[in-house]
C-alpha cells in the first residue's frame, strides 16, 4: 500500500506579516515626500497625523522614519520634530550637542588623529609670520606666572599650528574640535605648584614642534606632535589617578 502524500498550504508568518506592514510604511512614507516634493528643511506633520494619513501604525511608521534618516532623506530633532532634507550644518555641529557625547579619552584621540597632521601641513606652508607667532609663543608659554597663563599661550600655540597650514577647512575643524574640548567635562587636575616648573615636559615638546615646522620637516613635526599629544594624554591619566 503506498504512502498517501499530504500537501500543506502553509499560512504566513508572524514575521512575514511585521515585515510587509513595515516595508508598506516605508513605500507610503517615500510616495508622501516624492508626491509633494518638499523644500529641503520642511517640517512634517506630527507623527500621529502623519500615521493618520498614511494609514500605518505609529510603530511602523517610526522605522520608517528611522530608515530614511539614515539615509540622509530626514532629520529629526528632538522637541522640535521631523524634517526633510539632510541636517543642517549648525544641527550637525551644535558644540553642546558633540560635547554631551564626549569624553576626556573621545577628545584626546580626535587629537591625536587632526593635529599632528595640521603639523604636517604646518611645516609645508607656514610663513615666516606664522613661525614669528609660534615662537612669540614658545616665549610666552615659558614665562607664565601662573598656570592659566601658560593654558592661555599654550591654546594659541595649537590655534597657531592649525593657522600656519593656511586651510580653512581644517582650521574650522579644529576650531570646532577646541570649543567641544572646552565644553568638555575634564574633573579637577590638581597643581602642587602656582606656575608650570621650568622643566615641564610640553616645553621641550613645543620647541622641538616649532623648529621641525621652521625647518620644513614634514614627518618630524607631525611626529613630534603625536609625542607631544600622548605625553599630554599620560601625565593627565596620571594626574587623575594620583591619591588624593
Amino acid at each position: 500500500m503506498e504512502a498517501s502524500v499530504r500537501i500543506e498550504v502553509g499560512l504566513p508568518s508572524a514575521g512575514d506579516v511585521v515585515a510587509d506592514r513595515g516595508e508598506s510604511a516605508l513605500t507610503q512614507l517615500r510616495a508622501f515626500l516624492v508626491e509633494n516634493d518638499f523644500p529641503a528643511s520642511t517640517r512634517l506633520p506630527p507623527e500621529r497625523e502623519l500615521s493618520d494619513l498614511l494609514g500605518v501604525s505609529r510603530g511602523d511608521l517610526r522605522k520608517a522614519l528611522a530608515i530614511l534618516e539614515a539615509r540622509g532623506d530626514l532629520w529629526r530633532h528632538v522637541g522640535k520634530g521631523t524634517f526633510t532634507g539632510t541636517r543642517p550644518v549648525d544641527e550637525m555641529f551644535s558644540i553642546s550637542a558633540i560635547a554631551q557625547q564626549t569624553n576626556p579619552a573621545d577628545m584626546m584621540r580626535a587629537r591625536l588623529v587632526l593635529e599632528p597632521e595640521l603639523a604636517r601641513e604646518a611645516a609645508f606652508h607656514a610663513t615666516a609670520e606664522d613661525i614669528a607667532t609660534l615662537r612669540l609663543c614658545l616665549a610666552g608659554s615659558r614665562d607664565a606666572q601662573t598656570w592659566r597663563q601658560y593654558e592661555t599661550w599654550d591654546n594659541r600655540l595649537h590655534r597657531s599650528v592649525a593657522q600656519a597650514s593656511h586651510n580653512a577647512l581644517l582650521l574650522a575643524v579644529f576650531d570646532t574640535m577646541n570649543a567641544v574640548r572646552r565644553a568638555v567635562v575634564w574633573g579637577r587636575v590638581r597643581q602642587d605648584r602656582p606656575r608650570p616648573p621650568d622643566d615641564h615636559h610640553s616645553f621641550g615638546d613645543h620647541e622641538g614642534l616649532v623648529q621641525a615646522i621652521e625647518d620644513r620637516e614634514l614627518a618630524a613635526a607631525a611626529n613630534r606632535m603625536r609625542q607631544h599629544l600622548i605625553n599630554v594624554q599620560s601625565k593627565l591619566i596620571e594626574q587623575y589617578r594620583s591619591p588624593e
